[in-house]
């Protein structure tokens, strides 16, 4: 019998078998995925930066728990009902059994998909070896197929590795042990995106726009082959840089500015209040 989770699974992938791109907006809690998916997004992602900064905490590694990340994702999916993929940071742990179990976790918390990441929590060192790298994807690839959409990620540009070959030497050996999904941050240009997404073929590329992504119209990075666009953490800076500024012209006396936000009464009425 059909369960949500494996339903969720279902429409994702297909999204990513569609012949259109499609945008994969970052929420970080029920209301922005309420404001989301009334925007028109038909699916949607946690931010780990957005989660722990919401908490109070820094964005570094393992700042929010694996229980907290996939709760998270959780409480998105239900409130929202779209399918949700987790940023789960590097699976919470260096093994390839540490990578599963973030699989199983994420598949218990009704996700549709998930990131895992070839970073390993150590700022002296922040990238795995190439084949740590690959033996992680495999594990969790193992433990997603049919289940759940696994996307493989390097952060070699994140982290200031800007090695287009590695990157795509990582990348293709992960379509190849299993991720339905390949993902580099940062990528410099259209010309990087078209390389990568070359390599990869047929599985499909996910693109960060963003802080630290790519700025470009979504009429050019179709135009590269991407599958997917998101969002990162660029929502939450957006509507932090709005409540600033909003906060700022009430500080300076204009109290009329308190009025512009959305009613209570809609979020009540969503919410079953």
């Amino acid at each position: 019998m059909s369960t949500p989770q494996a339903a969720a699974y279902r429409t994702f992938r297909a999204l990513h078998e569609a012949p259109a791109p499609f945008v994969l907006a970052n929420a970080w809690d029920a209301a922005s995925a309420i404001v989301l998916r009334e925007a028109g997004f038909v699916a949607l992602a946690t931010s780990s930066a957005a989660i722990a900064h919401g908490l109070g905490r820094a964005d570094v590694a393992h700042a929010v728990s694996r229980d907290e990340a996939v709760a998270n994702g959780t409480l998105i999916a239900k409130v929202s009902g779209l399918p949700v993929n987790g940023d789960l940071e590097d699976g919470f742990g260096p093994s390839p059994d540490d990578c599963a179990a973030t699989v199983e976790a994420a598949i218990a918390g009704g996700l549709a998909g998930l990131g895992i990441e070839d970073t390993t929590a150590n700022p002296a060192d922040p990238i795995h070896g190439f084949d740590a790298a690959v033996a992680r994807i495999a594990a969790a690839a193992k433990a997603a197929k049919g289940r759940i959409v696994l996307t493989g990620r390097t952060d070699l540009y994140l982290h200031g590795r800007p090695d287009l070959d590695e990157v795509i030497r990582r990348l293709t050996a992960f379509a190849e042990v299993g991720a339905d999904v390949l993902y580099a941050p940062c990528l410099p240009d259209l010309d990087a995106i078209r390389k990568v997404v070359a390599a990869v073929a047929p599985k499909p590329i996910n693109v960060l726009i963003g802080p630290w992504g790519q700025f470009e119209p979504m009429e050019a990075l179709m135009g590269t082959g991407m599958k997917r666009v998101s969002l990162g953490s660029a929502l939450f800076s957006g509507a932090m840089g709005h409540l600033g500024r909003v906060a700022a012209r009430i500080a300076e006396g204009d109290l009329a500015a308190a009025a512009e936000g959305l009613s209570m009464l809609r979020f009540n009425a969503i919410f079953g209040g």
